[in-house]
């Protein structure tokens, strides 16, 4: 089932970077996701993790690596560990990964499925306020769909970092990657592409007549 996910979702798509490719068919996903859900870790849809959340679709974080370009020199944030799955991928990719977690019974669990990853921080905290006691990061990645990204989280980009999330815009969960230009950061929606809702990004909502 892994290696068809490689061969039907990410190969069939724009996902070119081997290195993600390979760490996607190297780590097991059906180990992060709860038993009963097991013969649906590589379907191409959410899998559900506890009540209200679900892992992104495989294609969904393929796509953002991809974007991401992570490399041995970064080190990145990751928004949303939940049980530990795609910090698993970034610690093949990157050199150091610090994954926040505002749900603490996923951030427990994420904590104990890597415990073998030398190269990993598990950290509860709300998803929105990052992690900013190790800013600055060269890359973060919001692994979920989120109608927003906060200053909060911009400000712990490094010079010329870049991040990658979800966005919901005009009703369409859109794949984006951002850079950093003189504190601000511009986006560039690369992909329409389906993923899990991920709390703490929620827009304000407005009062209507």
């Amino acid at each position: 089932m892994r290696k068809s996910m490689v061969v039907s979702q990410l190969r069939t798509t724009d996902v070119s970077d081997p290195r993600v490719i390979a760490a996607m068919g190297h780590i097991a996903r059906e180990d992060f996701v709860p038993a009963a859900q097991r013969s649906f870790a590589y379907a191409d849809r959410g899998v559900q993790i506890s009540a209200g959340r679900a892992l992104n679709p495989p294609l969904a974080t393929g796509r953002l690596l991809n974007m991401a370009h992570a490399t041995k020199d970064d080190k990145v944030l990751l928004i949303g560990a939940a049980t530990g799955y795609t910090a698993a991928l970034l610690a093949q990719l990157a050199g150091s990964v610090v994954a926040v977690e505002q749900d603490a019974k996923l951030a427990a669990l994420a904590e104990k499925n890597l415990a073998d990853f030398d190269n990993i921080r598990v950290e509860t905290g709300k998803h929105s306020d990052g992690w900013g006691e190790s800013a600055p990061y060269s890359v973060i990645v919001i692994d979920g769909l989120v109608e927003e990204i906060p200053q909060s989280l911009v400000d712990q980009l490094a010079p010329d970092g870049r991040i990658v999330a979800a966005i919901m815009n005009d009703g369409v969960s859109r794949l984006a990657l951002g850079r950093t230009a003189e504190g601000h950061v511009g986006y560039q929606y690369f992909a329409d592409c389906g993923a899990s809702p991920l709390p703490g990004f929620e827009k304000a909502k407005s009062f209507t007549f």
